[in-house]
Order: C-alpha cells, then sequence, then structure tokens
C-alpha cells in the first residue's frame, strides 16, 4: 500500500490535485492512503514554499503543478520518469 500525501493549504489548485489523485487510485484499483497535509509546520518540514506538493511513500513526486489524471497514471502504474525530475517543473507549471 502506498501512502500519498498532498501538502495543501486548501486552495482550488490543491483541491483539483487531490480530486485526481482519488480518481486515478479508483481507476487503476490501487489501494493507497491519501492523506492531506495542512498544518503549516508539516508541510514546512519538506521544504516547501507554495502547494500544491505530492510525496508518495515520503518521495516528493510533483511540486508547485496540478498533475492531470494522465500524469497521475503514469506516475502510479510506473511508467514515468517523472518522479525522478520533479523539481524541474516551473513554479508558473509550463513544465520548464
Amino acid at each position: 500500500m502506498e501512502t500519498i500525501k498532498i501538502l495543501w493549504t486548501g486552495c482550488a489548485n490543491c483541491k483539483v490535485l487531490e480530486s485526481n489523485v482519488k480518481t486515478v487510485l479508483q481507476e487503476l484499483w490501487i489501494e493507497a492512503s491519501v492523506e492531506k497535509v495542512e498544518d503549516i509546520p508539516s508541510i514546512m518540514a519538506y521544504w516547501v514554499m507554495w502547494t500544491p506538493w505530492l510525496v508518495i511513500d515520503e518521495k516528493v513526486i510533483s511540486s508547485w503543478k496540478v498533475l492531470s489524471t494522465w500524469e497521475l497514471k503514469e506516475i502510479l502504474s510506473g511508467n514515468s520518469n517523472q518522479e525522478n525530475n520533479w523539481n524541474s517543473w516551473c513554479c508558473c507549471n509550463c513544465g520548464n
């Protein structure tokens, strides 16, 4: 079982990411614990400045980006190397 954490402040982007994660887990029949981390000191322990961030099994997968369901399917099915390139995402979500 995977542990998925969404580090968030409750913004609209955070809510969309949470919804996308839950949708993909259901579509792929993956059992995972999904936790929303809203406590600022806990969020800061990951050195987060902007949200949302996606953390799977204590490994940061995505930062500042609302991952699409397609991107999440690639990551959660193991067909993506995005998890190795999480810090390459620009703060404006342009993918640079």
